[in-house]
């Protein structure tokens, strides 16, 4: 009798939990995206209950801090996470500091967030995930493509075969470089350090090819990894690569992944090749391409319906249960080790001029 009170009351006090907003902490207001943590607040999906930032320049001079009192800014991030609590804690720093995050909120049970990629160098990378997996938290990395109708829906298409048997993939992300479209000097600062980004345009813009291959090859690691990084611009970014080309090599399929900070507009767009089609995913919605002999004109994918449509939606449900985050998922460690073993293969086989052998 007891126990069955007990599931009443739990089954009655599940649905005003998910209702409340996601206590959030957050690590680092370097990053440009902390934007994103500012709409959330706005739009009812979390609560901020602290803020971390070891930098005393940018503690007080944030786009948080004209929405939050001063006593939610602490410059010790174990301070914060002790008086605060937070179910989840955002990082918006460098991706360096990505595991100096996870250091300390995964031995007090705190699931994370992290801006892409997971780490700056796949040492990191498996440190942060042998703790994530140690101490039971949650480990994820966000993506601006993995909230695209248009992803969504070229995977669909991809996993009932539509395009037939896959035989390549070309991605391609980047924009005219960081500095000239307006990125602040403090997230210049070490977005282009070479320690704290982990590179240039082969870390800030490659992971998203890495990711969604990853995806869409469910899970697979390629065999071979070749990569040419250049420096167009060296005047502008003397530290860091400016423009990257990644082939991988799976058995079946070849990769082609274009990232870089010198092309003449923004574009995250992608086309994936079959026997029997192609398509064209040019934009968040706008996706086109050929079905055997018949053109596909281009059309608005189906919009992404919650929680599956926003990251912090996408982190209340994983957090809260509501969701089970696949290890393939766009967002899932799993997922990300893969992306930051193809990062760190890119990189030495720049360095080499020959092609890496993953084992």
């Amino acid at each position: 009798m007891r126990k069955s009170i007990i599931f009443i009351f739990l089954s009655l006090l599940c649905p005003v939990l998910s209702a409340q907003p996601l206590r959030v902490g957050v690590a680092g207001v370097t990053h440009d995206h902390l934007g994103g943590v500012v709409s959330a607040l706005r739009g009812g999906d979390v609560e901020v209950v602290g803020v971390w930032e070891a930098d005393a320049r940018y503690i007080h001079k944030n786009s948080l801090s004209r929405m939050l009192p001063q006593e939610k800014f602490y410059s010790d991030l174990g301070e914060m996470l002790d008086k605060t609590s937070p179910e989840a804690v955002v990082a918006y720093g460098s991706i360096k500091d990505h595991l100096a995050v996870v250091e300390a909120c995964a031995p007090r049970g705190i699931h994370v967030m992290v801006e892409k990629p997971l780490g700056a160098t796949l040492k990191d990378a498996r440190r942060m995930a042998e703790l994530a997996r140690k101490h039971g938290i949650l480990l994820l990395t966000n993506y601006e493509t993995t909230w695209y109708a248009s992803n969504a829906y070229v995977k669909r298409q991809v996993e009932e075969g539509n395009l037939g048997k896959l035989v390549r993939i070309d991605v391609y992300d980047g924009h005219e470089g960081p500095r000239e479209i307006g990125c602040s000097q403090k997230f210049l600062d070490w977005l282009t350090d070479p320690v704290q980004n982990g590179g240039g345009a082969v870390i800030d813009f490659g992971c998203y090819g890495a990711n969604l291959a990853t995806w869409l090859l469910g899970g697979q690691a390629p065999e071979k990894v070749f990569a040419v990084l250049r420096q167009n611009k060296p005047q502008v970014y003397p530290k860091v690569d400016d423009d990257a080309e990644i082939m991988l090599s799976y058995k079946d399929v070849t990769v082609n992944i274009g990232a870089s900070w010198c092309w003449p507009t923004g574009r995250k767009d992608m086309y994936v090749y079959g026997l029997g089609g192609f398509l064209y995913q040019r934009n968040p919605e706008k996706v086109s391409g050929r079905s055997g002999k018949e053109n596909v004109p281009e059309f608005s994918a189906p919009a992404l319906e919650a929680p599956y449509d926003n990251s912090f939606r996408y982190l209340k449900a994983a957090v809260r249960g509501e969701i089970t985050v696949g290890p393939n998922d766009l967002s899932a460690l799993e997922n990300n080790l893969v992306v930051m073993r193809i990062l760190d293969a890119a990189i030495r086989s720049a360095r080499s001029g020959k092609a890496v052998t993953l084992k």
